[in-house]
């Protein structure tokens, strides 16, 4: 194999797991993760939410203790060992897939957008190991309305698709794939 094909071939290797904004995709997601965990930690361990809960804010806004087996929004809800690992194990490849996705982003928009999602992804992944669910605190309610009970990892990941969106409109189709 000649030298260009050598370097051609580790280039392409390189691409895959670090690429131009890898750097600011891994320090956005772990100062989002360590928020998520951090706020997750405290009220689990430090306020005790679980026996002081729920505490309301505002009168559309309370703090409550929810433990999510499932994915966003509650679907798919998992009360086995089986689906916790599988699900688990799902969030693992899907992080993996956005970092490789990060690697290739062209646009600081985009690479802030999958860091977002990456950095929630972990901080929810990380909660399903740990306690066999998501700890979920943040619920919105009006009258009869009452909107999902969410964490701070669901905000960066909801925030990250909106990016991405945003992006592919802005730019016209298939923009945020490039």
């Amino acid at each position: 194999m000649t030298d260009a094909g050598k370097s051609g071939s580790s280039l392409a290797k390189r691409h895959l797991v670090w690429g131009r904004f890898s750097t600011f995709v891994l320090v956005v997601a772990a100062v989002g993760l360590l928020l998520d965990q951090g706020s997750k930690l405290w009220l689990l361990h430090g306020f005790n939410l679980a026996a002081n809960g729920p505490v309301d804010l505002l009168p559309v806004l309370e703090i409550v203790l929810v433990w999510n087996r499932g994915i966003s929004y509650g679907l798919f809800q998992q009360h086995s060992e089986l689906g916790r690992w599988l699900l688990a194990g799902l969030t693992v490849a899907v992080t993996i897939g956005l970092w490789i996705w990060s690697t290739r982003a062209q646009s600081r928009l985009v690479a802030l957008a999958l860091a977002l999602v990456i950095g929630g992804a972990i901080g929810n992944g990380i909660d399903r190991l740990w306690h066999g669910a998501v700890v979920d605190f943040v619920h919105f309610h009006a009258g009869t309305f009452s909107w999902y009970v969410f964490n701070l990892a669901d905000v960066w990941i909801v925030a990250g698709v909106v990016g991405l969106l945003y992006d592919s409109f802005r730019n016209g189709p298939n923009s945020a794939a490039k």
